[in-house]
């Protein structure tokens, strides 16, 4: 198994809920890592949500625990890495897996209110920097660890007129370009995946609460959007690029953007 005896701490591993049965990016990752032996640590704003991935991964044999912190909370954020450290004595691999857009109040530029500023980078940035600000020492300390973020295709292209998402995503890009160079010395590595047009519950079932369509016609608009098939990613995708990034597979892999996005971003150039 290629994370055996590996401690990873995903944060954002419950699910929004979802009309249909597409897996959130989150849930896809913490039930794959499992899968491959990782004990899996679920951390969400939604306890609720994280206990069931928690109880997916214990029902198919694997060993997990849930945990609630709001990735806005630093005290929070805080008590739950030092409650993981506490109980396996250790921090293999960290994935944060937050993010919000129109739901958060995205907009085009004249639309745009500095709450929905705020609240849109305080989910999309400053929840990945508190979680790398506590884990990072108990890696730096073991003397190694993987840390997966992730961005989005559209921190460098996006198809839509709202201007926070994809600039909170590129802000997280170079953050993470940044933890990578700096604690490359001591074995720890960090890398961030650029999901495209995904068919999840975050990214299209929120588009038909905010929007009032149904989910099969934005679906279908997504779809035709992406060059592959003609066919949206799933969280399953960005989980089988989250567990390559975070084994010892990737071991001389740091600070780099990896698209899962059907080549979208390839034909932007």
């Amino acid at each position: 198994m290629r994370l055996e005896n590996k401690i990873a701490v995903i944060i954002g591993a419950g699910q929004a809920p979802g009309m249909g049965d597409a897996i959130g990016n989150g849930r896809a990752t913490a039930l794959l890592f499992a899968r491959e032996g990782a004990t899996v640590c679920c951390v969400d704003r939604d306890l609720k949500s994280a206990r069931q991935t928690s109880e997916m991964i214990t029902a198919a044999g694997g060993t997990a625990m849930a945990l609630v912190a709001d990735v806005t909370d630093e005290a929070a954020m805080e008590e739950a890495i030092n409650r993981v450290a506490m109980t396996w004595s250790r921090i293999d691999i960290l994935h944060n897996n937050v993010g919000i857009s129109v739901e958060g109040g995205d907009a085009p530029l004249e639309d745009v209110s500095t709450d929905a500023f705020e609240r849109i980078f305080d989910v999309n940035l400053l929840g990945t920097m508190l979680a790398c600000k506590h884990v990072l020492p108990i890696m730096r300390e073991q003397k190694s660890g993987a840390i997966v973020n992730i961005s989005s295709a559209s921190a460098y292209w996006t198809g839509h007129p709202t201007v926070l998402y994809p600039a909170s995503k590129m802000a997280m890009v170079s953050f993470t370009r940044q933890i990578a160079i700096q604690n490359a010395d001591v074995g720890v590595r960090a890398n961030t995946i650029l999901p495209g047009l995904m068919d999840t519950p975050m990214a299209v079932d929120r588009r038909v609460e905010a929007t009032g369509r149904t989910r099969d016609d934005i679906a279908s608009e997504r779809d035709a959007k992406v060059p592959l098939l003609n066919k949206m990613g799933t969280g399953w995708d960005v989980a089988n690029a989250a567990l390559f990034l975070a084994s010892d597979e990737a071991g001389f892999i740091t600070g780099i953007e990896l698209p899962v996005d059907g080549g979208s971003l390839a034909r932007v150039g």
